[in-house]
């Protein structure tokens, strides 16, 4: 199994006990899940959100041997409210969210997240939903995808980019993970120095398909409500955007600190010899907030 991203630091601040209910609302192969139900032993428990149908299939598979204790939901983590009402779950002790790529996502060419492999231009997190990315270019106009560029790829020449892309689109030459590739590195032809040049778009469109700010942003408002008091919600962001929004709603909840109050004061990184290992870690931090008195609220509809 896939071993996550800051493993050891997520199970320092949940703190993990028996009897505890927890959330890791980016599923994936159950890395994380795993190690909470393992740490909570013998009752503790953990349900599992996840965008991806078939991450949620083969993660219930690989943990079926904790019972009752683990569950497993095809949802994303901005309906965790009402996932675990439906579960009749109250309160939790603790959430855990990764906001990253799963090996398995970016690896796959067929789901057309890596410009390292000839796939479709698609970048969904749940393949039952309607539009990928290649249906977003078919229909999206030029000031939209200058925003999208500008905005989530924090891309310096996205006029010239969406030119290029709708221009590729017009002339039917846009439909794989290579064809945008070769129409961003041609544009930006010698002006990326340590990353791929198509690096940024692929994040922009891949952000801008699933949504991924605005769910978080939802998340965000969402989650911390469910705590009980001494409850812990830790989020592991890979880029400013993500990372920005984190810092910011938890400086926010910050201002009443009768109810909330911010762990790390500083984002904790990984250590030196986590990202030997594991590469893909480099740019992680980690935030967490820790609930100090519980909620007036219960769970949003």
């Amino acid at each position: 199994m896939h071993v996550p991203v800051l493993l050891q630091e997520v199970l320092q601040n949940l703190r993990p006990q028996s009897g505890g209910v927890y959330l890791d609302g980016t599923l994936g192969t159950g890395g994380y899940a795993k190690a909470i139900l393992d740490a909570s032993s013998p009752d503790g428990k953990v349900v599992g959100l996840d965008l991806d149908p078939q991450a949620v299939r083969q993660t219930a598979l690989r943990l079926q041997t904790y019972g009752e204790r683990f569950r497993s939901v095809h949802g994303g983590f901005q309906e965790a409210g009402r996932i675990l009402m439906d579960l009749s779950v109250e309160a939790i002790d603790g959430a855990v969210l990764d906001l990253g790529l799963s090996s398995e996502q970016l690896d796959d060419p067929k789901r057309g997240f890596s410009f390292r492999f000839d796939g479709p231009l698609d970048m969904r997190f749940d393949t039952t939903s309607e539009e990928g990315v290649l249906d977003l270019l078919e229909t999206i106009s030029v000031n939209k995808l200058e925003e999208i560029l500008a905005t989530y790829g924090e891309e310096r020449y996205y006029k010239k980019l969406t030119r290029g892309i709708l221009e590729a689109r017009r002339r039917g030459a846009l439909s794989t993970t290579q064809d945008l590739a070769n129409v961003v590195s041609r544009i930006l032809a010698g002006r990326r120095g340590k990353i791929h040049p198509a690096t940024r778009t692929f994040q922009a469109l891949r952000i801008a398909v699933n949504r991924e700010l605005e769910n978080l942003s939802r998340a965000l408002i969402d989650i911390p409500p469910l705590l009980k008091p001494g409850g812990r919600f830790c989020v592991v962001s890979y880029h400013s955007l993500e990372d920005g929004a984190v810092k910011r709603s938890f400086r926010d909840r910050k201002k009443d600190p009768q109810r909330w109050v911010i762990v790390t004061l500083k984002p904790m990184r990984p250590s030196i010899e986590e990202m030997k290992s594991n590469p893909r870690s480099r740019s992680a931090r980690m935030r967490v907030l820790e609930a100090v008195a519980a909620s007036d609220s219960g769970p949003p509809a």
